[in-house]
């Protein structure tokens, strides 16, 4: 995988060079209270650039974008549809306009790929970049079980970014877990995109560590190699996904772990931060 580089007087984190790349590593979800419970699964995730989808499509006989394959990229499967732009660059520009920002110089998406046709994503990540490279504002879209989703809109805001990475906070509007209620605190730590990549969300619960997940990944290139290597290493990777959501549910269950029943779930997405009292915005 050739080195990521950034150029003189490009701002820190900007986007990678290649239309697509695979990145394999490991996911890990650690419940801390009211008891310990901890889980670590091997995974492959793509990223993607939203620019560049045609491109993308052509590097290997074996990945296709808006169509079958081993390996594939649906459009469709990310943010709201309701709009009425059709390409999934046009609606997520959208989405970062609506948060009073200028349109994006580039967008990279971070998401589980469809495998054999299937795909869930507990979380895709969009990172905006602006024209000097820089990151501009981030994208949490956020999925449920429960066929529901719901994407967090984050300007990068002075402060939030330094050489560690981005630290961005939203509280927890969204129904995800039967056993975490609304109103937690989500806390981001990212690391974008390059050589590895890294995401840590820290749930806390009036001020207490509820929950930790995190990925870290490294790089690889998206040829037919690496994506016949990948898929025979984590076969259905995506169906173990969900299995692997419900299996840990029932032994939270089992355990004891409080149920809150699922509310009527909010806006598509959300601008602003509910902390400060300014949800919903339009």
């Amino acid at each position: 995988m050739p080195k990521t580089r950034q150029q003189p007087g490009q701002a820190p984190f900007g986007p990678v060079d290649e239309a697509a790349r695979l990145y394999d590593g490991k996911v890990m979800h650690a419940r801390l209270k009211p008891f310990g419970h901890r889980f670590v699964y091997r995974v492959f995730t793509l990223l993607v650039d939203l620019d560049r989808l045609d491109e993308a499509g052509r590097l290997s006989p074996f990945f296709s974008v808006n169509r079958a394959n081993l390996v594939s990229f649906h459009e469709k499967d990310h943010l709201p549809l309701s709009t009425n732009k059709g390409d999934l660059r046009a609606r997520a520009d959208e989405l970062v306009e609506n948060a009073g920002l200028p349109r994006p110089a580039r967008i990279q998406l971070l998401a589980y790929p469809r495998i054999l046709g299937f795909v869930f994503n507990p979380l895709a990540v969009y990172y905006c970049h602006g024209a000097d490279g820089g990151l501009s504002a981030m994208i949490y879209e956020v999925r449920n079980t429960f066929g529901e989703r719901h994407s967090y809109v984050c300007p990068v805001e002075d402060g939030q970014l330094s050489a560690a990475g981005l630290r961005q906070e939203r509280t927890k509007i969204f129904y995800v877990s039967p056993f975490i209620d609304l109103g937690a605190r989500y806390h981001f730590r990212m690391l974008p995109p390059a050589d590895t990549v890294r995401m840590r969300i820290l749930e806390t619960e009036s001020g207490e560590p509820l929950l930790s997940a995190s990925f870290s990944g490294d790089a690889k290139p998206l040829t037919s190699a690496s994506i016949l290597s990948l898929s025979f290493r984590h076969p259905f990777m995506t169906a173990k996904v969900v299995a692997g959501i419900h299996w840990e549910a029932l032994k939270l269950w089992l355990k004891g772990a409080k149920f809150h029943k699922r509310p009527t779930p909010p806006e598509p997405v959300s601008y602003r931060d509910a902390r400060n009292g300014l949800e919903p915005a339009e």
